[in-house]
């Protein structure tokens, strides 16, 4: 099973792999060099925030059960391909590609605007709200 790189922490199957830096309004995420399961020692690590709004998190791929899969493949990936601009010239050092079903899906394309999502961002621009919403 492929992994979504927005992933939510109580999923099965999860590590983080980066973390939000940047701006509010233009955030960034800094990758790990190694993915770090996660554990209630981490998550605790977020404070009064959610863990999706500082970590990004990859969790096993919900497919069907999933609001943003359309039977084959990840609406979201998609609208994100389709919609934002790219944000880097070169593939980041991510280290769950292999098995990130954006990568699987969309190829460089996603990776190239990936280091700019958050999970969760209540301050993101009124197109990443649109691309969000299924």
């Amino acid at each position: 099973m492929p992994l979504c790189p927005s992933g939510q922490p109580e999923i099965g199957n999860t590590v983080v792999f980066g973390v939000v830096g940047g701006t509010v309004e233009a955030p960034t995420i800094a990758y790990l060099t190694e993915s770090q399961p996660v554990t209630e020692e981490i998550l605790a690590l977020s404070d009064s925030v959610k863990p999706t709004e500082i970590f990004r998190i990859a969790s096993s791929c919900q497919a069907d059960a999933c609001k943003h899969f359309d039977g084959a493949n990840c609406r979201l990936a998609t609208r994100i391909v389709e919609q934002l601009p790219t944000v880097v010239e070169t593939l980041p050092a991510c280290q769950i590609r292999p098995s990130c079903r954006w990568w699987q899906q969309e190829g460089k394309a996603a990776c190239y605007r990936c280091p700019q999502m958050v999970t969760d961002n209540g301050y993101s621009s009124k197109l990443l709200q649109e691309i969000a919403d299924p």
